[in-house]
């Protein structure tokens, strides 16, 4: 028995060795790779005029992500199955009851297959990338992860959410290309909208001439004009087209400064009043005030 494990030492052992280190080496290059890879891609983005610098480097994040993912599967599975005929250990019969294994499973994890082909086809059509926001199946939230089997979503307060990639009934990607906001702003009946509409699109080209906000927005200040009467308010509706993840800081900076310009020229912000009307044929409430009694003092 001693003489074989040593027999065993000396001719496996460093070659059990070396595969390790091969293996190292492999996973070690395969990252060097994707993130080489990576750069290239990013950097060949960035000189094309065509192609927005942030939309392709979250998708080249997504793609690389995956390749790096499957790299190492593949990886680990080859050298797993080396390791093993290292130990004598009869590699043909695991790989035929693997494929039964499989072929059962595959009957039985039907879920899991569709989970893969969903996130396959998510994946080929763009529908999402790393650091897109997203709705999916009703919850908004970053998308922080893209995987073939699951999607993880990160809401405004921190909570993380997995979706299983066949389990995804409804997705709205609110930052793929370009994204816009929609503010519905309210003024007293009593105002001119003439007055109102032509601030508003005042606020609105200051914004799109300033150096700062001009790189967020990809298109001036679009007002459709009186949309709606409501209860104590004239709705003027408008637009603002942006670039991905900038419609919020916007839209905040056109309230602040439309505020401001209201209040300079006195266009009033609707506020809720009521109007109480007494009939002919109600009489006032009439109250009966008796002297203080002196002596009860």
């Amino acid at each position: 028995m001693l003489t074989k494990l040593i027999t065993w030492c000396v001719i496996q052992l460093p070659s059990i060795v070396i595969l390790i280190i091969l293996f190292v080496s492999l996973l070690r290059a395969l990252r060097f790779t994707t993130r080489k890879m990576k750069k290239l891609a990013i950097n060949k983005a960035y000189k094309a005029e065509n192609i927005d610098n942030n939309e392709a480097e979250k998708r080249i994040n997504t793609l690389t992500g995956i390749i790096y993912g499957i790299g190492r599967i593949f990886l680990w599975v080859i050298f797993l199955l080396i390791l093993l005929g290292k130990f004598n250990i009869n590699i043909a019969p695991i790989l035929a009851s693997a494929g039964i294994v499989g072929l059962a499973v595959g009957f039985g994890a039907q879920e899991l297959v569709r989970d893969f082909i969903s996130g396959f086809f998510i994946l080929l059509e763009d529908q999402l990338r790393t650091g897109d926001w997203a709705v999916i199946n009703g919850t908004e939230g970053l998308v922080e992860k893209i995987e073939l089997r699951t999607v993880t979503l990160r809401d405004s307060s921190g909570t993380v959410h997995i979706f299983q990639n066949g389990k995804i009934d409804t997705l709205s990607n609110m930052t793929k290309e370009w994204s816009a906001i929609v503010l519905q702003i309210g003024i007293g009946y009593k105002e001119d909208t003439d007055n109102a509409v032509m601030l508003m699109q005042q606020v609105g080209d200051e914004m799109f001439n300033d150096p700062v906000y001009k790189e967020m927005m990809l298109e001036p200040v679009a007002i459709s004009g009186v949309n709606d009467f409501a209860d104590s308010a004239v709705v003027i509706r408008l637009v603002i087209k942006t670039k991905p993840m900038q419609q919020w800081a916007v839209g905040r900076e056109y309230r602040r400064r439309l505020k401001k310009v209201f209040d300079a020229k006195n266009v009033e912000f609707p506020f809720p009043y009521r109007t109480l009307t007494w009939g002919d044929s109600s009489n006032p409430i009439k109250l009966k005030i008796e002297p203080a009694d002196s002596d009860s003092k």
